[in-house]
């Protein structure tokens, strides 16, 4: 349960459902700092919360979070830490954003479109085998040679410029289409991770989060792929075992190295049947929940 006064924070505000329901449960003295780097995303947080004394927004991305809560915290405890990895739905519905291979629009996936480098300056730029290594690493792409090969020549005729341009370049090098997929999803899910460091970020979030949080409070994950979420499981997994993994066989230890900084509450959940009817992309989620100890 949330108890009154403490400080929650939404690293990944998206559209709001998470925070709308913190704040239906906090106290009055409790605080809720959301965070987000998408442009839209905060605005849409100051419209919908602008009459809430207990709702702070920062337009950041959650790598920041320790920072962020020492400067918009005032002072708080941190009871709770929310990270939902999911690409907010307005992000993938709006083509302009360019995260989609369905609804044609310009090839550019930054969350953040101020900063960083569009997908369309990667592809059109990059080396055809660090083009192969993102569709291959991050978007798990069991072709992503071929693929990438076919982007290089195409855009020595023409640069890419629009989604739907390079989803069909990607379809056609695509040897092995997967039923009820299309065979541009996972070079798009590795271009989208790697012009956003998804993973780099997380893994500092993840650092973050554990040193703001105060003894007792929790840390909740939900992520949308088996990489986000390997990243997760063992960042726990090192923190439930301690220290005593990294140090040699034969070295005597002080007993603290083998205390376990986290508890790790209950398995990974995917979606109930319910959630999964009110809300379809949730069929590949998967939470987990962390306590800390010391």
């Amino acid at each position: 349960g949330l108890r009154d006064d403490g400080l929650f924070v939404d690293a990944t505000f998206g559209r709001g459902g998470h925070s709308a329901r913190i704040l239906e449960q906090l106290g009055p003295e409790g605080r809720l700092l959301a965070i987000d780097r998408d442009p839209q995303a905060v605005a849409a947080a100051q419209r919908r919360f602008q009459a809430e004394p207990r709702f702070m927004v920062v337009r950041a991305a959650f790598g920041a979070l320790e920072s962020l809560v020492a400067q918009h915290g005032q002072g708080r405890a941190c009871r709770g830490i929310l990270l939902d990895l999911g690409v907010s739905s307005p992000q993938l519905d709006d083509p302009e954003r360019g995260f989609s291979f369905l609804n044609d629009g310009p090839l550019d996936m930054r969350m953040d479109p101020s900063r960083g480098i569009s997908a369309a300056e990667f592809v059109n730029t990059a080396p055809a085998e660090e083009i192969a290594r993102v569709f291959k690493e991050y978007g798990e792409e069991r072709f992503s040679g071929r693929m990438a090969r076919a982007v290089a020549e195409r855009r020595d005729i023409k640069p890419f410029e629009r989604t739907g341009d390079l989803a069909e370049v990607l379809k056609v090098a695509n040897p092995a289409w997967e039923k009820g997929k299309n065979p541009a999803t996972r070079a798009f899910q590795g271009l989208r991770i790697h012009v956003n460091n998804e993973l780099g970020d997380l893994e500092a979030g993840l650092e973050a989060a554990l040193d703001c949080l105060e003894v007792g409070g929790r840390l909740v994950v939900i992520s949308f792929h088996s990489l986000e979420d390997r990243i997760v499981k063992l960042f726990m997994r090192k923190l439930v075992k301690g220290e005593a993994d990294n140090l040699p066989r034969n070295l005597p230890v002080r007993h603290v190295a083998f205390e376990p900084k986290i508890k790790v509450h209950g398995k990974a959940q995917s979606a109930s049947e319910a959630e999964l009817k009110a809300n379809p992309r949730s069929r590949s989620a998967i939470m987990r929940v962390a306590e800390k100890l010391r």
